[in-house]
């Protein structure tokens, strides 16, 4: 392999590591976001990746979450590169940067700023969350697709790795929706039914209206935040552009609340 073709090789290792980061509240990629500003590969193999958020007050938790999750990606890269990473235009940069090039904590980092602050009991609440979009997409992907609200709940693990794969939208739902459910219940069995609850009680069919309602009100409710977010950041580095489907706080506003089959988006900066 040339110089150059490993270079784009390891470039693409590189995005798709990053990629697979994600804001914890809006459960959507860092990269699609906009977060990473540069994500590049020196002569010598090292790695250097600029990160920034919406806003100059940005929940330092959420930062701290999302670096160490990036720091996770990149000691997970295949030539195990030095690394740089670097949080810019935050009230907390410096110290950040600095606790995260060392690998401290962030009790470590924020020392009595950080004393009430359970970073586990957080992960688990954005867990949840992202749960229940995903679920949601599921299913309405699988109304979309003629099944009968019986056959959805009655759908198990099997059932649901038969359906057809690829590069599709509904195939990528459904494989995020698979991943969080066994991330929830690592020892799930092949005939167990995965339109479940939280606590893997199964969804009855003539429940399954009242939990479509309650699923719609979490995503509703983080797509708002992610409107939020985005319009925040687009003011504040002036960046106009939006991918097509992404709500805006006008949509919020008047009424015009996207498909929900649309991939979610939403945060809580």
């Amino acid at each position: 392999m040339s110089a150059t073709d490993l270079n784009e090789s390891r470039q693409g290792e590189l995005w798709r590591r990053l990629e697979q980061v994600n804001d914890p509240e809006l459960d959507e990629p860092v990269t699609e976001m906009g977060f990473i500003e540069r994500a590049e590969i020196a002569g010598d193999g090292h790695v250097e990746v600029d990160f920034r958020l919406p806003t100059y007050w940005c929940s330092p938790n959420f930062a701290f979450l999302m670096l160490e999750d990036m720091r996770a990606a990149l000691e997970a890269l295949s030539w195990s590169p030095r690394f740089r990473i670097a949080l810019h235009d935050h009230m907390f940069a410096e110290e950040v940067n600095q606790g995260i090039a060392v690998g401290k904590s962030f009790a470590e980092i924020f020392g009595t700023l950080a004393e009430k602050v359970d970073l586990e009991a957080l992960r688990e609440k954005f867990r949840l969350k992202a749960f229940k979009r995903r679920q949601e997409a599921v299913i309405l992907d699988l109304r979309a697709a003629g099944l009968s609200d019986g056959a959805i709940v009655g759908m198990t693990l099997t059932d649901l790795d038969a359906l057809p794969t690829g590069e599709s939208e509904t195939a990528k739902r459904r494989l995020r929706y698979r991943e969080a459910l066994l991330a929830r219940r690592p020892g799930l069995r092949a005939n167990a039914r995965v339109i479940v609850d939280w606590e893997g009680t199964p969804v009855e069919v003539d429940a399954l209206a009242a939990h479509l309602a309650h699923l719609r009100s979490v995503r509703i409710n983080m797509e708002f935040n992610g409107a939020l977010c985005r319009g925040l950041k687009q003011t504040r580095y002036k960046e106009m552009e939006r991918i097509d489907g992404e709500p805006t706080l006008v949509d919020f506003i008047v009424g015009r609340v996207p498909s929900p089959a649309i991939p979610p988006h939403a945060t809580d900066h």
